[in-house]
This record gives C-alpha cells, sequence and structure tokens, in this order.
C-alpha cells in the first residue's frame, strides 16, 4: 500500500513572522520588502485583499500603503532562518522523516498512519506548530508530493478545510484536480502550461487522464512523473536533507552609488563571508570563484560592467583563503571614473568537503585555518551572525543594502530581545484584601 505523505507550508511566512512579536499587526495588512526597500516580495492575507501585488515597487503604491494603513517591513532574514529552524524542529514531533523543501515548507512521511484519521492528525500538528511558534500552517496530505502540494493549495484556499486536506484514499481527489489549474501544479511551468492549453488540458484532472507517449514525447520523462504522481503513484524521492547548492550567490545592490574601491572591497569581503557560512553549512568546499561589479543601467551616467573566474588551488571551505583570492580578483575588474552599484561572489566548482583533492604543491596550513573557521561559526552561531567578522568587511558599512523599516532580530541577537512592559496598577487594585 501506497505511505502517506503531508506537505506543510507556513501561511503568508515572512509576514507571519513580523507578527509573531508584534501582535498589534494582526488583522492589518502587512508586506515585507527586497533588499534596499524596492519592492514587495511578501505579503499578508489582508495585504492581497487590498490589492497589494507581488514585485510591485513600494514607490508606485505609497498612496495605497497610506490609505489601508499596511505595516511595512524591511526584510529580516536573521529572524526568519530562525523562525523556520523552529517550526521545522517542532515537526520533527510527529514524523522522524521530514524533508525540509524550503524556508518555509517541508515534507512529512506518515508511515504507520494510514488507519488514522489523518485529517485530524494534521490539525493537531497545526495547533502545536501554532502554540509552538505562533506560526500558522496549512497541510496537504496525499499518496504523493505532487498531490499533498495540490491539497494543500487547496485547503490555504478554502475555509471549509481549516488549514487540512487529506487526499489519502480520498473521494475528494477528483474534485481538488478539478479545481486546480495545471499552471498551478507542481513541475509544470510557463511554457508547458502554454502546450497543454492549447491541447485542451486546462486543468489537474484532465491533466491526470492524458496519454503517457503525448506527455514523454511533449513533456519529457519529468513530465511523465508529474502525471503519474496526479495518479497517485509517487516517482519523486523522499530526501534525506535538502540537496547541496551547485552554485551559490551572494550579491547586492549598494545603498548609494559608490565610486572608491576600499568600499567595494569591503562589500565584497562582507558577502565572501556569508558566501563561505552557506558553503560550510552544506559541507562543500569551492573551487572557482567569480567576482562580478557592475554600474546601474538605469542611471544616465558612463556603464561598466565586467566580471573575473578566480581558480582556487584547491577546493576551500575558507573564508581566510576566500578573501585573499576575493581581493586579486577584484583589483583586475575595478576601474576608476564609475560610479558602481553592485558587487557579488558567486562560487561554482562545489564538491563533498570530505571528497576534494589535495594539490600537490598546497601551501597552505589548513589544519590552522580549519580551526580558526570553527571558532569563527562556532562562536557567530552561538552570539549571533556577526558577532566576529573580518576587517577586511570594514566597521561601518555605508555601503550596505538600505533596510530601513527592519523589525529586531528577536530571537537570534541578545541586544534585541523583545520587552514586556505592564502599567502601573492603582494602589486600591493591587490590595488584597
Amino acid at each position: 500500500m501506497t505511505k502517506p505523505i503531508a506537505i506543510v507550508d507556513c501561511n503568508n511566512f515572512y509576514a507571519s513572522c513580523e507578527r509573531v512579536f508584534n501582535p498589534k499587526m494582526q488583522g492589518r495588512p502587512v508586506v515585507v520588502l527586497s533588499n534596499n526597500d524596492g519592492m514587495i516580495i511578501a505579503r499578508s492575507a489582508e495585504a492581497k485583499a487590498v490589492g497589494i501585488k507581488m514585485g510591485e515597487p513600494l514607490f508606485k503604491i505609497k498612496d495605497l500603503i497610506e490609505r489601508k494603513k499596511v505595516a511595512v517591513f524591511s526584510s529580516n532574514y536573521a529572524l526568519y532562518g530562525d523562525m523556520s529552524h523552529r517550526v521545522m524542529s517542532t515537526l520533527e514531533q510527529f514524523s522522524p522523516d521530514v524533508e525540509i523543501y524550503s524556508i518555509d515548507e517541508a515534507f512529512m512521511k506518515l508511515d504507520g498512519f494510514e488507519r488514522y484519521d489523518l485529517a485530524e492528525y494534521g490539525k493537531e500538528i497545526c495547533e502545536t506548530v501554532e502554540q509552538w511558534t505562533g506560526i500558522p500552517v496549512s497541510i496537504g496530505i496525499a499518496e504523493t508530493k505532487t498531490l499533498a502540494k495540490i491539497a494543500n493549495r487547496v485547503a490555504k484556499n478554502n475555509s471549509k478545510f481549516r488549514g487540512v486536506l487529506n487526499l489519502y484514499n480520498s473521494d475528494e481527489r477528483k474534485n481538488a484536480l478539478l479545481a486546480t489549474d495545471v499552471a498551478d501544479v507542481w513541475g509544470v511551468g510557463r511554457q508547458y502550461t502554454k502546450l497543454l492549453y492549447r491541447n485542451g488540458i486546462r486543468n489537474a484532472y484532465e491533466l491526470s487522464l492524458a496519454k503517457d507517449k503525448w506527455i514523454q514525447k511533449h513533456m519529457t520523462i519529468t513530465g511523465l512523473k508529474t502525471v503519474h504522481e496526479l495518479r497517485g503513484i509517487p516517482c519523486i524521492e523522499h530526501e534525506e536533507g535538502p540537496p547541496a547548492n551547485k552554485a551559490i550567490i551572494v550579491s547586492r545592490s549598494f545603498s548609494h552609488l559608490v565610486t572608491s574601491i576600499s568600499e567595494i572591497r569591503e562589500a565584497l569581503a562582507f558577502y565572501a563571508t556569508r558566501a563561505g557560512e552557506k558553503l560550510r553549512k552544506q559541507k562543500s568546499a569551492a573551487s572557482l570563484m567569480t567576482i562580478f561589479l557592475r554600474t546601474n543601467p538605469f542611471k544616465q551616467s558612463p556603464q561598466y560592467h565586467n566580471g573575473v573566474v578566480v581558480k582556487l588551488p584547491m577546493p576551500t571551505d575558507s573564508t581566510i583563503e576566500m578573501l585573499a583570492y576575493c581581493d586579486k580578483g577584484l583589483k583586475q575588474i575595478f576601474r576608476k571614473g564609475y560610479n558602481y552599484h553592485k558587487v557579488g561572489i558567486m562560487l561554482t566548482g562545489i564538491v563533498p568537503l570530505d571528497k576534494s583533492q589535495i594539490a600537490l604543491f598546497d601551501t597552505e596550513d589548513r589544519i590552522k585555518m580549519a580551526k580558526i573557521t570553527e571558532v569563527f561559526d562556532k562562536i557567530n552561531s552561538e552570539m549571533g551572525a556577526g558577532t566576529l567578522f573580518f576587517g577586511t568587511a570594514g566597521t561601518k558599512k555605508e555601503w550596505i543594502t538600505k533596510a530601513e523599516m527592519k523589525s529586531p532580530r528577536y530571537t537570534t541577537r541578545w541586544d534585541e530581545l523583545p520587552e514586556a512592559k505592564a502599567d502601573d496598577l492603582d494602589e486600591q487594585q493591587t490590595e488584597l484584601f
């Protein structure tokens, strides 16, 4: 018998995180902005209801923001990352097999629960996650990941299901598939949607009835797996952990146009430090670094963009080593006389750390670098990101991305812990007798 699988999806995750420590935001439209406070990247249900669209530039809707009293926040990734960890840790109380799919989604194997009331179990999960973390979630349960995704979508958009829909061995499956546009099926992109529309296939149920040969011819074996999943046949494996990234990119626009190489060097060192942390988190090493630099193409000023690929002597996860090569790469591409808008770093040639090949003529003291890195990461993990940093990343950081409406990092910084206050009571109110 096919085993049930669930997907848990945090509702309007970024906006929900902002509300956890700010109860006044409940029921009020909330939006979260992209880097440099440029455009809308997350919306609460109330913000969607007043007509705010995803990706809309903030400056274009300032009148609407003021008229509807929308709460606006700069993105606070330290808070969101920690709240995600809390949600995922809570889910592990309900299943030994939790696959983190994204910052706000996770698949859960429900082996052994086939004869139980899965919808009730899902509601228990929802209630516990919200009670323990303050984050509301929706759950879809089915025989396959693709069906579970559809169940989750329906549960989230239809209040009668109270955030949980179980399609496992359920008569509701056909109705859920009929109600799902092919554009909303997991794995069906924009081009395939156009193809299916042209051939009269408009919803998930019609897609599930399509002939295998036609699907494989026009949508390859990946499309055929999607169709089989819609029929209740598992084709997408459960991952024990998220796959390692094949490339890591860290890049941000400056808060203002920058002309000096010293400021750009600081920013690049800051981004390289972040890239190194990501690399070590997935226990990998990189053999190639790409450094890129550019002006703002939307400004009426002289334009310049360039990049350089730096081959490292051997795959490394050491920030110390990467910083040295960042400086060399930047010197190759920097040109005076331009107003620079962005710098960034991309790590590629990524391999598992325990399988990186040692270079014959390597002269670095890698044992020493590894010990320094271990202490560096441990202190920042325990005391908060940025407690320790490399001097080349600067102290003033005047170039740093603008975030004028950023909420405190309530859960990861000692100096930003939330404070609880109570008004003084009258003496008469405090008398016990």
